[in-house]
């Protein structure tokens, strides 16, 4: 018997194991993302004092009306920092990484070998949105969203009825909720077209279907309401994107920048996605199109939605791979038998891929690496300095570090975060001139009566304080410089 299930850990298993193994060690990473903190401040707030209505954590904005989209997955933010800290947010953070890749992976066609190369491509380039945010789960969500909808439209199997339940937990996780709208509107905008222009191609969904699609994607829109913040939830998307400053300043709502190496395999995708597509010579799929036409723009528009194409084109790019292979007559055969011998070597080289992507994880996650990388991104000095020596008047600091601040020095209310939804498009321009030393600092300094920054050592202010009358150098480090007005 022990033989008989050691012989089924064929050489095509023990791949599949060993590339969601390394996935996971991919993942892990030391959560230096200024924004996870804010959101593991705001989990404890919602979780000691309340749902958060108003702005509780600035000086700019405090009191003012804030629809807090993400307060549930803020409350397990502050949970796994409370039970693990960096360790485990590392670890939350690549378990849905590798949740999310698990069904990308069940999506795809082919068999083990192209799917691994397939999925690693695709976790290549989602990797670099990955971060322990609120947007994780949306990235996960829609995995398993854009997987219920391949079950209806390849396989013909009906499970569109999870689609409103999981529509309604993540209205109260992430306003990323809106990706899994666009998905279903990808889908029913592509079977319309199908029905239209492709008429017996194969998967097409029929119209009845599309009407079943179009009543699942309501009462998705319906489960969105249910949550505390009712209909308003709804717009947060909308206000989100509409904030101009988001592309004048916030990396990863710009353009991809191909000439970073990060930004490859994105490009490495799109290319193969759409060479494949046309080297294909089947009727287009209009959903598949629409989908990765649709995804590809976002993406190019802004990074951050370069995760959204690779869930969508990574098994798009196997289903074309695949039928240029039978095509052409190609075949991969893995092994479905194999001798004992060869399964217990199948066996070994799966313990030693656990244990290696163990020991990375480790070493990547131990205490001394992770304070020195919290020191090397964040200003951990300047919060120890300004724990000694508070100033008094209110803080200005830099935007990249809004949402440190507001975990670590919990008593100053802070100038600006990324709550860019609550600040909106007039106010974070106006703090972009005063960072970048422009003319209108002395104006809104003198509106909020600021009496000391926290802001980056090369920045364009700090050069301009740096020679101000009435303003005095009190700490600075190769990262951060703090400015006190003189009493």
């Amino acid at each position: 018997m022990a033989q008989s299930r050691l012989t089924r850990l064929t050489i095509e298993r023990a791949a599949a194991i060993i590339i969601f193994m390394l996935l996971f060690a991919l993942a892990a990473r030391i959560p230096v993302d200024t924004d996870t903190w804010w959101h593991i401040r705001s989990g404890e707030w919602t979780l000691t004092q309340g749902m958060i209505t108003a702005d509780p954590f600035s000086s700019t904005f405090n009191g003012q009306p804030w629809i807090n989209h993400s307060w549930g997955a803020q409350i397990i933010l502050y949970a796994v920092w409370q039970a693990g800290g960096a360790f485990g947010l590392a670890v939350y953070m690549a378990g849905l990484a590798t949740a999310g890749m698990y069904f990308v992976y069940r999506m795809c066609a082919g068999n083990t070998y192209l799917r691994g190369f397939a999925l690693i491509l695709g976790a290549a380039t989602a990797a670099v949105f990955w971060s322990p945010r609120p947007q994780m789960l949306s990235f996960f969500l829609s995995a398993v969203v854009l997987y219920l909808l391949f079950l209806y439209k390849r396989k013909q199997i009906d499970r569109l009825w999870l689609i409103p339940i999981l529509m309604g937990v993540w209205g109260n996780l992430h306003a990323g909720f809106s990706i899994g709208l666009i998905f279903m509107g990808g889908v029913i905008g592509g079977e319309i077209l199908n029905n239209l222009l492709n008429r017996g191609g194969e998967h097409v969904v029929p119209w009845r279907g599309v009407g079943k699609l179009i009543v699942i994607a309501l009462l998705s829109v319906a489960a969105l309401v249910i949550n505390p913040y009712g209909l308003q939830m709804l717009a947060v998307p909308f206000q989100t994107v509409s904030i101009g400053a988001l592309r004048a300043y916030i990396q990863e709502w710009n353009p991809p920048n191909f000439a970073g190496r990060e930004t490859w395999p994105f490009l490495a995708l799109l290319v193969g996605v759409v060479v494949t597509a046309l080297a294909d010579r089947r009727r287009f799929d209009w959903t598949e199109v629409v989908l990765v036409l649709g995804t590809a723009f976002m993406a190019l528009t802004a990074g951050r939605n370069i995760a959204v194409f690779a869930v969508v084109a990574t098994p798009i790019l196997t289903y074309h791979v695949v039928a240029l292979m039978q095509r052409r007559g190609w075949t991969l055969r893995p092994m479905t038998r194999v001798s004992p011998m060869i399964a217990r070597l199948n066996l070994l080289l799966v313990i030693v891929v656990l244990f290696g992507a163990a020991a990375k994880v480790l070493l990547v996650l131990d205490a001394e690496t992770v304070d020195a990388a919290f020191r090397e991104t964040l200003p951990v000095s300047a919060v120890e300095y300004l724990r000694d020596n508070p100033p008094t008047g209110t803080m200005f600091n830099s935007y990249n570090w809004g949402g440190y601040l507001l975990w670590a020095l919990p008593d100053r209310p802070v100038f600006v975060d990324g709550r860019t939804d609550l600040y909106g498009d007039a106010f974070l321009r106006r703090w972009l001139d005063a960072a970048t030393g422009g003319d209108g600092w002395r104006d809104l300094f003198a509106e909020y009566d600021v009496g000391f920054t926290v802001i980056e050592t090369g920045s364009g202010l700090a050069a301009v304080l740096a020679s101000e009358p009435g303003w005095r150098l009190a700490y600075s480090d190769d990262l951060a410089s703090i400015y006190v007005r003189a009493a």
